[in-house]
């Protein structure tokens, strides 16, 4: 036997010792003392943001605005052509540029003063941000 060996001889076989002042750790808890660190905690998500693309507001010339304007002229004054299919841009909130969305549904009121089209299902869509609008009836 070396001398390192010779020096545990008075303990090696006694019992563990099990303290009576700190709860035993569990497993998973004591695996994660030696995890690794996330140095550069938000990385992955900050790559993942950048990453991700977003359109750009297609802007209408001035026929297809005017267009746009006698649509919704003629959903306000008919009662009858109020279910409609509206695609629209919703600008992104932490980038430049947006996505496109479609709502289909029934016309609740048109804001005018707010310029605001106001769907049955509580959808608020700016009407400066429509793309197109097809009246469904």
């Amino acid at each position: 036997m070396s001398d390192r060996t010779k020096s545990y001889d008075d303990i090696i076989d006694m019992p563990h010792h099990v303290s009576d002042r700190h709860p035993h750790m569990s497993v998973h808890d004591r695996a994660a003392q030696f995890a690794p660190f996330a140095a550069l905690t938000g990385h992955g998500a900050a790559i993942a943001e950048t990453a991700r693309l977003t359109e750009e507001k297609l802007e209408l010339d001035e026929s297809q605005k005017a267009v746009l304007d006698q649509k919704l002229m003629n959903i306000m004054h008919n009662a009858d052509e109020k279910s409609v299919n509206v695609e629209y841009f919703v600008a992104d909130e932490r980038k430049s540029g947006g996505r496109y969305e479609r709502c289909t549904g029934r016309i609740r009121r048109i804001d005018e003063y707010e310029r605001l089209l106001i769907m049955e299902d509580g959808t608020v869509i700016p009407i400066d941000n429509i793309h197109d609008i097809i009246s469904l009836c």
